[in-house]
């Protein structure tokens, strides 16, 4: 009898075993597959990462190549700081501030809890808005943020309503800011803004990279020890023995960000020739997770992915070779594209793109003299990715290829006499 008694017993161990593993097998994945900072579960995607939200764009169209619940707004911890740097920049650019403007730190600058990244300013501290500015780049410091904050708008309140004003005319639908560091909850956009924020950084002031390329950056000489860039990916990463194994070539910004209702998130961007891609994850489980995330999104855009120019810049258009316009030396000048329809295409693949639509300005709209590269219309290209079938339109201006000169009063003269006659000939004919 005990013999027959412990292959029961074996053949009952192997059966739950098995039911086991076909548990895991049905539930593991749910529950094990991803997860983000204190065990939030992450959205299923097909690149498996471990994100609540993500996305990668091509820089130079806004392309977006890859997305997982890209348009749901959650909170976005310090990467709020790109839209106080974007308007700092705007400031700028606009002679209402200087790179060489010296600040006298405010009491209500100095005011941030010890637990909060900064570089421990006091009331009466003298620094420049450049030297705040790194601070605020490079290491995510809260104190130097705010004070930047005040210099341009008086007030930190008055500042949040500039960060949402400034949303509101970028077309950023899910921004809503309700603070200068993102250290609230409340302050949430969506991934897919961030992204279209950070982009119109790159793209209205390349200066940003000045900024988030520094390694590190001593703000005091008495300082012990430098700020050291909290992007972990930087390119010139490789050259650290603690960040090397998260230095990504061709990484050059741009901004960090955690709260714990945020998790662990980063804005990216990185270039290699002339393809810049622009990343974005959010809620990963650890500081460096969301470094190994971002490779992961880099891996995939440029192994699978490569330009492909349908037409270059200043190519004339079948059918659009030339716009009527008034009072001319001639009564059409030549146009051409103001520069190349260029989309992402899978490699390997053969795309199908086609011109989907194109408009032009009415001729009583195009009055004599015209300027050359003025523009005078618009062409639309639409690519439909093979394997998603999702449409992408890529939209550019036509101009006029050379300058249309006002035609002289006798010419006018003529051209409306033969005009007048044109008409009533062909009102004649019309009555029969």
């Amino acid at each position: 009898m005990k013999i027959l008694v412990r292959p029961m017993r074996i053949m009952s161990v192997i059966a739950a075993s098995l039911a086991i593993w076909m548990l895991l097998l049905v539930f593991g994945p749910a529950s094990v597959q991803a997860i983000g900072f204190d065990n939030r579960p992450s959205t299923e995607n097909s690149l498996d990462l471990q994100v609540r939200s993500s996305i990668l764009i091509e820089a130079e169209s806004g392309q977006v190549l890859f997305e997982v619940n890209a348009e749901q707004a959650y909170p976005i911890a310090s990467m709020t700081k790109l839209m106080t740097e974007y308007i700092v920049l705007e400031e700028i650019q606009n002679e209402r501030l200087s790179w060489d403007d010296v600040i006298t730190v405010t009491e209500e600058a100095k005011n941030t809890h010890p637990s909060e990244s900064q570089i421990y300013l006091a009331p009466g501290d003298k620094h420049t808005v450049k030297e705040l500015y790194i601070a605020m780049a490079v290491g995510s410091a809260n104190d130097a943020t705010k004070e930047l904050a005040i210099q341009v708008a008086g007030s930190l309140s008055a500042f949040v309503d500039k960060m949402n004003e400034y949303a509101k005319n970028l077309g950023l639908e899910s921004a809503v800011f309700t603070s200068v560091t993102g250290l609230e909850d409340t302050t949430v956009m969506s991934a897919a803004d961030v992204a279209k924020l950070a982009r119109i950084i790159i793209l209205d002031h390349p200066e940003f990279f000045d900024f988030s390329t520094l390694q590190e950056y001593k703000f005091r000489e008495r300082d012990k020890d430098p700020i050291v860039n909290l992007n972990y990916m930087l390119g010139s990463n490789v050259n650290k023995p603690g960040l090397k194994p998260f230095a990504y070539e061709g990484v050059d910004g741009m901004k960090t960000g955690f709260i714990e209702a945020a998790g662990y998130n980063f804005t990216g961007t990185v270039k290699r020739g002339d393809i810049r891609y622009i990343s974005v994850v959010m809620d990963t489980r650890s500081k460096n997770a969301r470094f190994v995330e971002t490779a992961k999104l880099y891996d995939y855009a440029y192994g699978t992915f490569e330009k492909k120019t349908v037409l270059p810049p200043k190519s004339v258009i079948e059918s659009l070779e030339t716009v009527k316009i008034k009072k001319g030396v001639k009564k059409t000048v030549p146009i051409v594209t103001d520069k190349d329809i260029t989309f992402m295409v899978k490699k390997g693949t053969d795309p199908k793109i086609e011109l989907v639509a194109q408009e032009l300005l009415p001729e009583d709209k195009l009055i004599a003299p015209i300027e050359a590269k003025t523009p005078v219309g618009t062409v639309t290209y639409r690519y439909t990715d093979a394997e998603t079938g999702k449409p992408i339109d890529y939209t550019v201006n036509l101009i006029t290829a050379e300058e249309a000169e006002k035609a002289g009063w006798f010419k006018l003269m003529l051209r409306a006499i033969g005009d007048f006659f044109a008409n009533l000939f062909q009102a004649i004919v019309n009555l029969f």
